[in-house]
Parts: C-alpha cells; structure tokens; sequence
C-alpha cells in the first residue's frame, strides 16, 4: 500500500524533469545572434552616460540591427527600439539612475 501511494508522485516527478529536459534542450550546432537573446546588450552596443544629467547615448556598432532598450533602476525604462548598423539615439530619464541596456 505504501508504493502504490508514492506511485502517482514519483510518476508525476519523472513528468516533469522529463518537460524540463525538452525545454532545456538546444539542438547541436544552434546558436542565438545577440539580436535573438534578451539580456544585458552586446559590447558592440556603445553606452555613453552622464548620470549625474540622467543622460544616456546609444550607438549599435554592431554588424546587425538591433533591438534596444535603455533600463532605468527605480524609474521607467526606454522603449524598445531598432538600430540599424551605425544609428544612435539619445535618451533622458526624470527619476532613477541608469542601470543598463538590454536587447529586447
């Protein structure tokens, strides 16, 4: 009586690490472009802040378009926008301090 009462559970366990593998999974070979992957920009992405003028310059020197947004610490972030290769933006924010760029 008492396995067939941890049956449902160890059945339900080796269900759900069997979803988490195929989640987990990337196929061999399979690489994401930085475009592709949300997180702190790539280094081709050129910052320059002033914050103490909460004052932020984004440049993507990239060699692809990119998805940007500028993230405020205790404030709201920039919207997410596009930059061709080369393109640059410039952005002030009122309240919060600058915390990074991320791709979006």
């Amino acid at each position: 009586m008492r396995s067939a009462s941890r049956k449902p559970l160890r059945t339900a366990v080796f269900t759900a690490a069997a979803v988490l593998a195929a989640l987990l999974a990337v196929p061999a070979g399979a690489q994401a472009s930085p475009a592709q992957v949300m997180g702190t920009a790539p280094a081709c992405v050129k910052r320059d802040v002033i914050k103490h003028k909460k004052y932020v310059k984004v440049t993507n020197t990239c060699n692809e378009a990119m998805h940007l947004k500028v993230v405020i610490d205790w404030g709201p972030d920039s919207r997410c926008l596009t930059y061709q290769k080369g393109e640059q933006w410039e952005w002030n924010w009122g309240r919060g301090s600058y915390g990074k760029v991320v791709t979006c």
